[in-house]
């Protein structure tokens, strides 16, 4: 008894001891973690480099876009960057986004930049962040809300005091959600960008420091710097902040310019570095050898000089959300959905030969003992058999209670963001003559009693068409989509849209008007009946189609006309028959086991209604 008495004592004087040990091993590690959670990092300028922590740090950044990427997939893309050497992730933040109706702010789901910031900090992963209001981008209105035109005497990037006002109420909201996260607050972003390529745009220098005291109040008290391309850094820096470099790549030119407006010192910054471009609609699309640029890249790195890719990786620009160029020498280029780039990481994230041509380089500037993590593998792709969209409805079954006026109404008088409006109006004949629209913004078909008429586009200059009608009453409909507002350029301040002016035929004003609101933002309220579509009126159609597994796919509209889609309430993008993209692709982690639901709405051909998934996207394919 006395022996298996001390045992029992022993016992328990060992556990005693083990837990102690056990609470102290993890009261150390949490302890350790919190300091290392706390750790606050330092990021400065030296006179040729980046210090971080007081060492020489070089940035190889990647460019991409929170919302143009699911957020179901930030991780996955931040963590192919890692694997090309990337050690910084470059993207703009998206006013329209935020604050897609005056004063009602969404920093939700796919607009969560904080979650953003903080995934790229779990990769381990620095951040550059480019809030400034105007981001251009080939996002509609450069990243203005449409709301902003609204606004009495408003002038985008000026001192105009509503605009500055409205500008601060903005940039105090994305305060809140990210100067936390800089790295002189214990975060991951190091440095910041004050406006945006504004040397394109005006010289104002007193703007500018508004705009930097503005960006200081909302909480960005960490490092500031400004781009622009170097034939208009003396028109687009500020004295005192870091003037970075878009657009060349040569180290010497990049160094003298840097060094002329920064008081003979670096570090040296490409904030902008195109191994590719965008596409728009109806034109090729655009490609780069990785042997043109991979040499650069390495002259680049090797000369010290800190580079962000525009794009590492694009994704797709969905919903309504592409821009458009236009300015005095070119015509109205509305871009595509698909923002492929041509980028090192392609469309749906898989590496490219860009991407391993680019790694190779990398890895020759790697610090001692650093090694590149192992190149993701491709996501898997699946072929979808052609399914049949078997209900349907016509447009004119979904219409609105109308809005009544003497002249037609833009979107923006309307309180309209995107999508389309119907405007109607009733005449007498026999008529005929020339029917006109004074700045018609973007596509337009045109009516007569529920027959096509013609179609209008202004990427084309086309504002008129040849009209006649016998006696009696006909109702001429004009259905007008916006293709997306300029992001880019002098007419950025005139960027409303729909009929902007006002209707003749035969020289005569048409007067009498109502308007029907299509926003079509989501597809919940597009729901089909047993009406038959017209012969030539848009159609809405919904199916289905059943999955054993998911993977990406890519549908095939090459024998639809114009339009968009949604797949599961996921809006896709627009298709067009002109291209040069005719695939719209669908992620896996949109799809379900099972029953996936799909709506299309066409303009042009109502009597398409089967579609297939295929393995790989159709993005230069152009038809007259």
């Amino acid at each position: 008894m006395g022996c298996l008495f001390l045992s029992i004592q022993f016992k328990r004087q060992t556990v005693k001891k083990s837990l102690l040990l056990f609470l102290f091993i993890t009261l150390m590690g949490m302890i350790a973690f919190s300091a290392e959670k706390n750790t606050t990092h330092s990021f400065a300028l030296g006179d040729s480099t980046f210090l971080l922590d007081g060492k020489p740090f070089r940035m190889i950044s990647a460019e991409m876009h929170y919302p143009r990427i699911p957020r179901e997939c930030w991780k996955s893309r931040m963590q192919a960057a890692k694997a090309m050497g990337i050690n910084v992730i470059g993207t703009y933040v998206f006013w329209n986004l935020h604050e897609p109706q005056k004063g009602k702010f969404d920093f939700a789901g796919n607009n969560d930049i904080a979650a953003f910031v903080r995934t790229a900090a779990e990769e381990g992963l620095w951040v550059i962040l480019r809030p400034s209001p105007y981001v251009c981008a080939e996002w509609e209105f450069g990243g203005y809300p449409y709301w902003l035109q609204n606004e009495p005497g408003l002038v985008v990037r000026s001192k105009e005091p509503g605009y500055l006002k409205l500008y601060r109420e903005y940039l105090q909201e994305v305060g809140k959600q990210l100067a936390p996260l800089q790295i002189n607050h214990g975060g991951n972003i190091l440095m910041t960008q004050v406006e945006n390529e504004y040397g394109f745009y005006s010289n104002d220098k007193s703007y500018l420091e508004i705009n930097r005291k503005m960006f200081v109040e909302a909480g960005f008290d960490g490092l500031l710097y400004t781009c622009d391309p170097a034939g208009t850094i003396r028109e687009g820096h500020l004295p005192g902040l870091l003037p970075a470099v878009n657009g060349i790549d040569k180290p010497a030119e990049v160094k003298r310019l840097v060094r002329l407006y920064h008081d003979g010192k670096g570090p040296f910054y490409i904030a902008e570095w195109y191994p590719a471009w965008f596409d728009w609609w109806g034109t090729r699309h655009h490609t780069v050898a990785a042997a043109k640029y991979a040499n650069r890249l390495d002259s680049v790195l090797s000369a010290g000089i800190s580079i962000n890719m525009y794009m590492f990786h694009g994704g797709t620009t969905r919903g309504y959300m592409n821009g458009a160029n236009c300015n005095d020498k070119d015509p109205f280029e509305p871009q595509i959905s698909s923002y492929d780039y041509d980028a090192p990481l392609d469309e749906a994230g898989n590496p490219t030969e860009k991407f391993m041509e680019f790694r190779k380089v990398i890895s020759r500037h790697l610090e001692p003992g650093q090694t590149l993590p192992e190149v993701p593998k491709k996501r898997e792709v699946m072929a979808i058999p052609a399914f049949r969209l078997s209900e349907s409805i016509a447009w004119n079954g979904l219409l609105p209670p109308p809005v009544e006026n003497k002249t037609p109404l833009t979107f923006e008088a309307l309180q309209q963001d995107y999508g389309f409006v119907l405007y109607r109006t009733h005449l007498r004949g026999p008529k005929s003559g020339i029917l006109k629209i004074k700045e018609l913004r973007d596509y337009g078909l045109v009516y007569l009693n529920g027959k096509r008429a013609g179609i209008l586009d202004r990427r084309l200059k086309q504002d008129s068409l040849p009209l006649e009608f016998s006696q009696g009453e006909v109702t001429l409909d004009i259905l007008v989509e916006t293709l997306g507002r300029i992001n880019f350029g002098p007419y950025l301040l005139k960027n409303k849209k729909g009929i902007t002016e006002k209707v003749t035929l035969a020289g005569q004003e048409i007067t009498g008007w109502q308007m029907f609101k299509l926003p079509f933002a989501t597809d919940t309220h597009l729901n089909p009946g047993k009406s038959s579509p017209g012969q030539d009126m848009p159609v809405i159609r919904k199916g289905t189609f059943e999955l054993a597994k998911t993977a990406d796919t890519y549908l095939d509209m090459r024998k639809w006309g114009k339009g968009c889609v949604w797949v599961n309430g996921h809006h896709l993008g627009r298709y067009w028959s002109i291209g040069p993209q005719q695939t719209l692709y669908v992620p896996a982690e949109w799809l379900i086991k099972g029953k996936n639901r799909i709506t299309v709405l066409e303009l042009l051909k109502p009597e398409a209604n089967n579609l297939a998934g295929l393995e790989k996207a159709i993005l230069d394919e152009v038809k007259n």
